[in-house]
């Protein structure tokens, strides 16, 4: 809702600075924002004479405010501009600027006053003029009111932070909104280390060594009235902890509180405040020396490796279900005989699934479906058994929008795809602490797999540990020798999860079989629903439905099976291409097709081919496999001259030879199935003599990685849009295909 002060605040700026002196002009809309607080920002600086202006209050501002102005007031203020800021950011902030006039008023000391005692610094600086660091403060978009669903508690323990510390060099005001956040976190870091005794610009926020030295001198206890008892108090309130009173006073419901956290942080249950439990408060790792129980990496477990994390204590081991990648780390996903070596040594194994996905664009609704099926026939595979849990990982720090735009809808596509594979297998989440939390109160998943050491991560500084962490990711390292040295993340376990001892026979790598017709019900039911989840209904207006399209591709499996064994490729690969293009086909396709047969069959004249829209009368992409007649000439020259079929090349130039496949691909089913396998042959070679030629990767074979199938996939529909973004869309297809194609091998 637009606020009317806000708006004069706005034309205040741009009838001043607007559209000049590195200030840009503002829209009046009457809403606080970043945007509108820079404009303030930049409008200081240039008052006080600063010619770099910047976005940030950073050192130059400060120091150049405290230097000129160390306090403002109403004798002080230099220039009614100086006081219109004020009013301005007063205004912004939901406090009374008494007009935007260039008084200052008494309106705008109480209102001033208002805001430090919001702060938490009222008894710290002078009632009713503004300091520098209350300035820095005022100039953003932080609260100091409780908002939304935060908690009285966190607020007073950010006002008594403001209160003790605001005076010292590096210390700057904080939100008093009732959230705990990064900017929180690293301040309640700062406090202790000015406790510790460090100098200014020694105490950083980081939880160094000379930080962890001195905690381990300062461990709190029943008993005790101390400094230190208030900022262990602290500590827990901003981790959520229940029922803890804010005192120096260490009593008995604090000491019930850290029995109960230590209990459910997997520390010794001491009831004090020692050393490790300073650390899992302050820091998402806590303390690293920590003795884990289950660990996760990417190299195999040999015996001597076994030997090695039996003899560290290591009960449960995360492996990879896939490796997306067909170069790096070779060992990352599981190995032939690795899970045997696991069950023979009395060691459980946890399954992780990754991609390629390191930031936001990874994830979608139909990335998480192909992903919940991928893991599960992977799982499958290895002979991972039913009820066994997943964890599906979100390895980027992704910040709160990005859960909210991208990760959830990528577990419920992970949801819904588990359904399609019957729900054999659970649900979990790895990542930072505020995914794992939204995903699973989002009824995503069960249980949580906290990528804990990567402390910086927005999504881990200033969250608590999930209450349904299974595995707490607390830092990499090397044990063991020799044949038995491997490196490992220790992760501690809380006993939620414990993964699987015993498995089913791994499934081989065998080529496709027949289809069996008696699984075509379920396997229509599951393409129904995913087709129906990107938007393509049962019927939709094209031309053939999807039960019709399906019903033609299964129609021609034996071309296919032939196809994939002769060539050693999965069927999936051709039949995910057939279906989605057949699916496309349209009356604008029909009307393509009939012009292309005309102009070959003499019906049109020869000089109207090279006229302006008609030109795609020489080709079209037809029949089953919606392909040209020139790429079905190229495909088959491909696999000629490369010795995978005989045969006489056609010449490309030739309008007869590219007619004669073009009818071909659009009468002969079987043969267009063929070709798409050809076509991902000569897709992966590179498409010579196309010219969308591209670099070639490897050909197309049983134990292909997910990036090849991919890729292969795009490369059939060309190197430009929509290309990619229907590859994506077309995984899931091809692990539906692959799902049933499994058994029946």
């Amino acid at each position: 809702m637009a606020d009317a002060m806000v708006m004069r605040a706005q034309q205040f700026i741009n009838d001043t600075y607007g559209g000049k002196l590195g200030i840009p002009a503002l829209e009046v809309d009457g809403k606080t924002s970043w945007t509108v607080m820079y404009a303030l920002t930049r409008a200081l600086q240039y008052e006080l004479g600063i010619t770099s202006l910047s976005d940030s209050f950073g050192p130059t501002t400060l120091s150049t405010l405290q230097s000129k102005y160390p306090k403002l007031n109403a004798s002080t203020t230099p220039s009614a501009k100086f006081t219109k800021i004020i009013q301005s950011g007063l205004y912004c902030k939901g406090y009374n600027g008494g007009g935007i006039d260039g008084v200052f008023s008494s309106t705008v000391a109480n209102s001033l006053t208002e805001l430090m005692t919001d702060m938490g610094v009222a008894g710290v600086f002078e009632a009713g003029s503004l300091s520098p660091k209350v300035f820095k403060g005022l100039l953003t978009m932080d609260a100091y009111i409780v908002t939304g669903d935060g908690g009285a508690g966190i607020r007073t323990v950010q006002q008594y932070l403001n209160a003790n510390y605001v005076k010292r060099q590096d210390y700057f005001i904080i939100p008093c909104d009732g959230h705990h956040s990064r900017t929180v976190a690293k301040s309640m870091l700062l406090a202790v280390q000015y406790e510790l005794g460090m100098a200014d610009g020694v105490a950083n926020g980081n939880f160094g060594p000379g930080t962890q030295s001195g905690l381990k001198q300062h461990t709190v206890a029943s008993g005790e009235t101390s400094t230190w008892v208030r900022l262990f108090s602290a500590a827990m309130i901003l981790n959520q902890r229940p029922n803890v009173p804010f005192s120096s006073s260490f009593g008995s419901a604090l000491q019930s509180a850290v029995n109960s956290f230590q209990d459910f942080a997997k520390l010794p249950v001491t009831g004090k405040g020692d050393y490790s439990t300073w650390a899992s408060l302050l820091v998402s790792y806590g303390d690293q020396d920590r003795k884990g129980q289950a660990c996760d990496g990417v190299t195999k477990i040999t015996q001597a490796r076994a030997n090695t994390l039996k003899a560290a204590g290591y009960k449960y081991i995360g492996r990879y279900l896939t490796n997306p990648s067909t170069t790096d780390l070779p060992e990352k996903a599981i190995q032939i005989g690795e899970l045997q070596t696991l069950a023979d040594n009395g060691l459980r194994c946890f399954p992780i699934y990754q991609t390629f996905g390191r930031d936001a664009s990874g994830f979608n609704y139909t990335a998480g479906n192909a992903a919940a099926i991928a893991a599960a026939n992977a799982a499958d595979d290895h002979g991972f058994k039913d009820g066994t849990r997943i964890f599906f990982a979100v390895d980027f720090d992704a910040y709160d929008y990005e859960v909210t735009d991208n990760v959830l809808p990528h577990f419920k596509g992970i949801v819904d795809g588990m359904a399609i594979a019957g729900n054999r297998y659970k649900i979990g989440v790895y990542g930072p602490r505020n995914v794992c939390i939204r995903v699973s109160e989002a009824g995503h998943a069960t249980a949580s797999f906290v990528s804990d050491m990567s402390s910086g991560f927005s999504g881990n500084y200033g969250y608590p540990l999930p209450p349904n962490w299974a595995f707490d990711q607390i830092v990499t390292k090397t044990i063991g020798s020799g044949d038995g040295s491997i490196n490992i993340d220790n992760n501690i376990a809380s006993g939620l999860d414990t993964g699987q001892g015993s498995f089913n026979p791994p499934v081989a790598t065998m080529p496709d079989s027949l289809f069996n017709q008696a699984y075509f019900p379920g396997l229509l039911a599951d393409v129904q629903t995913y087709m129906q989840s990107i938007g393509f209904p049962e019927d939709d207006g094209r031309i053939y439905t999807t039960t019709q399209c399906l019903e033609t591709i299964i129609a021609g499996d034996v071309a296919v099976t032939n196809t994939a064994r002769a060539y050693g490729m999965r069927k999936a690969l051709i039949q995910t291409t057939a279906f989605w293009e057949f699916r496309h086909y349209g009356n604008e396709d029909l009307v393509k097709d009939a012009g292309v047969w005309l102009y070959h069959n003499g019906y049109v004249p020869d000089w109207a081919k090279d006229l302006p829209g008609v030109v795609s009368l020489r080709d079209s992409s037809t029949g089953v496999a919606q392909m040209f007649g020139l790429v079905g000439v190229l495909c088959w020259n491909n696999s000629i001259r490369t010795g995978l079929v005989t045969g006489t090349p056609k010449d490309p130039d030739k309008e007869s030879d590219v007619f004669s496949v073009w009818d071909k691909l659009r009468t002969d089913n079987d043969f267009a199935l063929t070709s798409v396998g050809h076509a991902h042959i000569w897709g992966a070679d590179g498409k010579p003599g196309s010219v969308d030629a591209e670099t070639a990767i490897r050909r197309p074979s049983l134990d292909y990685k997910e990036s090849e199938i991919y890729e292969v996939l795009r490369r059939y529909q060309g190197p430009k849009e929509p290309a990619f973004t229907d590859a994506k869309k077309r995984m899931p297809l091809y692990y539906i295909f692959e799902k049933y194609n499994r058994m029946m091998r």
